[in-house]
């Protein structure tokens, strides 16, 4: 509470002095000291009613940039949105673009208002021209960031949307720009990295994800008639779970275990969906092996007592 005190108490005093400094000689009797001091003295540096005065040409200029420049952007961002609302790929391209016309934007709207206030155009491009030579030897990773981003959208490695694992992180692309690219996973925590530090990049949405169940029967129990009855069934699950985008298949006997013996179905969904898909494909085998009386075993142990 202290500490807000204070700061408010200095930046009160710090106002009157802008205000004393600026209006002074409108408020101040003239010939007085005050008129004098807030003239002649500190109103040479905080002349803000002067510099408007002297400078309303230019004022006009930068503000009329600032407003086309921020219409156009606009209206280009509309547009994008529009043309790339369609597919996991074109909305990519739309998030770069939009990255290019809003920086773009800003480096066009820094020139013109420079120009407006007398900045002359060859001084302009030679600044930028040494610009361009101090961004190349003392930005060097900004570089690598943008061509590693360009990269990576035009050589399709992955798009908005895609579940890609970098490092040990994991989780879905929800942004990308010119620089970095934004993963959220699980639990939703977004990791931002650089484009030239994603390297060997896992994209497990290229295509269909497996959805896999293991189920178990015993082993007196009739297998050819408990491969009827989930061969029977296929159909059905798949339209119990409409995340399953391929499949359900039977794959047969994946393992004979020590108690039982194990069966794989066999299914393929998007890679957002699996672990949800699982659960439901699980659920509906439960449902139709208690329908058709198929009991799934417990882990059991004979003991043999000896004589």
């Amino acid at each position: 509470m202290k500490k807000n005190v204070v700061k408010f108490v200095f930046l009160g005093l710090a106002l009157l002095f802008l205000v004393f400094a600026s209006l002074g000689q409108y408020i101040f009797e003239e010939g007085s000291t005050l008129y004098e001091l807030s003239r002649d003295n500190i109103g040479k540096f905080f002349g803000v009613v002067d510099f408007f005065k002297n400078n309303v040409d230019p004022i006009v200029e930068t503000l009329a940039v600032i407003v086309f420049l921020w219409v156009v952007a606009y209206l280009f961002t509309l547009l994008i949105n529009v043309v790339t609302k369609r597919g996991k790929r074109s909305k990519t391209i739309g998030d770069l673009l939009q990255s290019v016309v809003k920086y773009g934007s800003v480096i066009i709207g820094i020139f013109l208002i420079l120009s407006a206030w007398g900045v002359s155009s060859p001084t302009l491009l030679a600044s930028a021209g040494i610009l361009a030579l101090a961004i190349s030897f003392g930005a060097q990773s900004l570089v690598e960031d943008i061509l590693a981003g360009l990269f990576i959208i035009f050589e399709k490695e992955f798009v908005v949307g895609d579940i890609i694992q970098v490092a040990d992180f994991r989780g879905r692309v929800i942004e990308m720009g010119v620089r970095t690219t934004k993963l959220e996973d699980v639990n939703g925590d977004v990791q931002i990295i650089n484009n030239s530090d994603i390297r060997s990049a896992i994209n497990t949405s290229y295509k269909y994800s497996p959805v896999i169940c293991d189920v178990s029967i015993s082993y007196g129990a009739d297998l050819v008639k408990v491969e009827e009855v989930i061969k029977s069934n296929l159909e059905r699950i798949k339209k119990a779970i409409p995340q399953i985008k391929e499949g359900p298949f039977y794959f047969g006997v994946q393992e004979l275990g020590n108690s039982s013996v194990i069966l794989r179905i066999y299914a393929k969904s998007e890679e957002t969906d699996k672990y949800q898909a699982r659960r439901l494909l699980n659920r509906e085998v439960k449902l139709i092996f208690d329908e058709n009386k198929i009991e799934i075993p417990f882990n059991q142990l004979d003991v043999h007592m000896k004589e």
